[in-house]
């Protein structure tokens, strides 16, 4: 297969992914046919709240049908009526849910569109330029070899075991820039369906076909949809309590109410007993139907947030134990600061000049690849305007870092040219029997405390001074962090730098506390010690050594270029490999249970003005008294009663969008979120449903539909 139709092919089968709206046809149309589907008994006796709506509207149908047959307790049309809105009122249940739902299946189907059936070279032995044969990825399996070139498909997930390519992964990750795939290391894990943009690697296959990342992330988002946490199974628990207690009361006003008109007319009184029709409908709005109609797409909507946000959760649980989390771990490197330390000044030894140590320093990182031995050419170039030299040029041999030396820097002739770490570099000159300036030691500590990092330089055994490289902290971060602090979440810094220099930068961030000089131990005894306290406590990692921490965090999110033990022991996964996503990923578990708790709040304080409403109409044939309650002065007994339960389904439709989309995070403490969810929700709830009923009255009466 050539480079190009393969690329034609991978363009075909993996188009650039849709972003649905809430209320796309793609997404409205199968919900609307789910909420039908919905309507059997096994599906409805899930959530016991709405089967209670769904089983007063099959006994409203029943009476409907019975009323027509000239034996009904009222006239048929306020039972049709009312038999309608339960219907509908399960209906909207079913359709937040489905819709909810469907927005995972249209991300997992997204996903399921990466996996092509493309056919892979499979090798005869592991080594680049040995015989290949096409073979159907399907039929690999672990421990196979296969060469992918420039413009192939990666068939399926495995380690390279050699070569070095660019590798885009957007497909994935959602992220344009490729990335770099190479043996050894943290970086030689590749996934299927992700494609080689230059040179080959060879790569050992490590999954079965139904056993790759793209298979688990496809299972973990349709897995997701009808996982309960905790939360919500202890909500529905009194949700179950509240519906007992009310239908306990409703069946009971029925004897009651026989019983008071048997008593009005012995004393000659006009009275008329209450219709089981009237009772379904009082009970329906008795029950928190709004929360209990909403509860399953708050969940639902939570998960496929967190996908919106490139984040893998291997469940529902993981996701709002983020919203409980009052702990961060967060590593300094790429989370805290930029990650690629920058040479920032030179700071001459006695007898030497800034250009003299400028000179030497960018002479020994003239090969130097890093991001530092870079930026100590660029400054030398901007100060001083120190041009770079070739290295064919001055014949001289470049010499690596190495973790024995924990030395870099070239050797021109019998000069040799060094930088490294201060004690390295101190050892270094003072076994040439060279002396080390106590100005240079001083200058170290100095670059230290601020945070920096000091590399020292030294020419043919004279110390020339220090390169200070700062670790740059993010623009904004700081901001963040105070903003958790306020939502009373403590953050501490992970770093392998000694204390000085991770007292600095945690400082200038603004973090709570750090651990310097932290081993994988050192971490993992740290978690548990705040899980002691009985806190939360989440973190980040991508390697081999953060998997016992990540196995003991509560929320642990590794990252997608990590190593494959990392990915086991965590239970997020962010496709981005970005560490500053667990502050989004905190907001977002945050969201869900502020969604959850508001909804509760609006549905329970809107059944209160529903009795207003209803009971007064409900009980007013039975005692008239009951009038002075009309608080709304509605127009009828039979319009009082068919307003409440209009307005209880239409309100699960207005707080579809809601639900779905969570309501605004805002990063302030419990005690000012409580009072804010009270005075909007609490408030809110309690208002709104008399002017809505009021206003549902008012149409039904000007149409005469009542």
């Amino acid at each position: 297969m050539s480079q190009a139709t393969q690329k034609e092919m991978t363009l075909f089968t993996n188009p650039p992914a849709k972003k649905l709206k809430l209320f796309d046809s793609e997404l409205l149309v199968p919900a609307i046919v789910d909420s039908f589907r919905k309507l059997s008994p096994r599906v409805q006796v899930r959530s016991p709240v709405m089967f209670v709506v769904y089983v007063g509207s099959i006994i409203t149908t029943l009476l409907y049908v019975q009323a027509l047959y000239g034996q009904g307790e009222a006239a048929p049309g306020f039972i049709l009526a009312t038999s309608v809105w339960l219907w509908f009122t399960v209906l909207f249940a079913n359709f937040a849910e489905a819709l909810a739902e469907g927005r995972s299946k249209a991300q997992a189907a997204s996903l399921r569109s990466l996996k092509q059936s493309v056919t892979a070279k499979k090798l005869a032995s592991p080594k680049h330029g040995t015989t290949w044969l096409p073979q159907p990825a399907a039929d690999l399996r672990k421990g196979h070899f296969v060469l992918v070139e420039a413009g192939d498909v990666i068939p399926i997930d495995g380690e390279v075991i050699e070569g070095v390519a660019s590798v885009d992964e957007s497909a994935i990750t959602g992220e344009s820039a490729p990335v770099i795939r190479e043996s050894g290391g943290d970086f030689s894990s590749v996934t299927g369906g992700t494609r080689v943009l230059s040179d080959w690697l060879v790569v050992k296959v490590t999954a079965n076909p139904g056993e790759t990342f793209l298979d688990r992330m496809i299972s973990m988002v349709e897995g997701a949809k009808r996982q309960k946490t905790p939360n919500e199974i202890a909500l529905t628990i009194l949700l179950v309590a509240l519906t007992i207690v009310f239908l306990v009361v409703t069946v009971t006003l029925l004897p009651f109410s026989l019983f008071s008109v048997e008593a009005a007319k012995a004393a000659g009184l006009a009275s008329s007993p209450i219709s089981i029709t009237v009772l379904i409908a009082l009970l329906v709005c008795l029950i928190p139907t709004t929360i209990g109609g909403l509860l399953s797409a708050i969940g639902v909507a939570g998960m496929s947030r967190m996908m919106q946000a490139n984040v893998i959760a291997t469940s529902g649980r993981a996701v709002e134990a983020a919203g409980d989390v009052d702990v961060l771990l967060l590593d300094k490197t790429g989370t805290i600061t930029l990650g690629n330390r920058q040479a920032s000044a030179f700071m001459p030894a006695p007898g030497v000049t800034e250009q003299q140590l400028a000179d030497v320093a960018q002479l020994a990182s003239l090969a130097d690849d890093t991001p530092e031995g870079r930026s100590i050419v660029v400054l030398a170039k901007q100060k001083f305007n120190i041009r770079e030299r070739e290295m064919a040029a001055l014949n001289a041999l470049f010499i690596p870092f190495s973790a024995n030396t924990r030395m870099s820097g070239i050797d021109i002739g019998d000069r040799h040219v060094r930088k490294g770490a201060a004690d390295t570099v101190k050892q270094y000159v003072e076994g040439m029997g060279q002396p080390y300036p106590v100005e240079v030691a001083r200058a170290v500590d100095d670059v230290a405390r601020r945070g920096s990092t000091p590399l020292v330089v030294v020419d043919a055994g004279r110390v020339m001074g220090v390169v200070e490289l700062k670790d740059i902290v993010k623009g904004g971060i700081k901001e963040r962090f105070a903003e958790l602090r306020r939502m009373g979440i403590k953050t501490v810094m992970i770093t392998g730098d000694n204390k000085l220099t991770a007292a600095a930068i945690a400082a200038e961030a603004g973090v709570d506390d750090f651990l310097a000089e932290a081993t994988p131990e050192d971490k993992l005894k740290l978690i548990r010690s705040y899980q002691a306290e009985g806190r939360l406590v989440a973190m980040t990692g991508d390697g081999t050594n953060d998997a016992p921490a990540l196995a003991q965090a509560d929320v642990a999110v590794a990252m997608n270029s990590g190593t494959q033990a990392a990915k086991e022991a965590g239970n997020m996964v962010d496709l981005d490999s970005n560490p500053t996503k667990l502050l989004e990923i905190v907001e977002i578990g945050k969201q869900m249970l502020m969604t959850r708790g508001s909804l509760t709040t609006f549905s329970i304080a809107n059944d209160v003005a529903k009795y207003f409403a209803i009971i007064p109409a409900a009980f007013v044939g039975t005692f008239p008294a009951l009038k002075a309650l009309d608080v709304m002065r509605l127009s009828s007994p039979n319009s009082a009663i068919m307003s409440a339960v209009i307005f209880n389904a239409l309100i699960i439709v207005f707080l579809i969008p809601l639900a779905l989309k969570g309501v605004r995070y805002r990063a302030i403490g419990a005690a000012a979120l409580l009072r804010r969810n009270i005075w909007v929700y609490g408030v809110g709830g309690l208002v709104l449903p008399f002017a809505g009923i009021k206003l549902i009255d008012v149409v039904l009466t000007m149409f005469h539909l009542v």
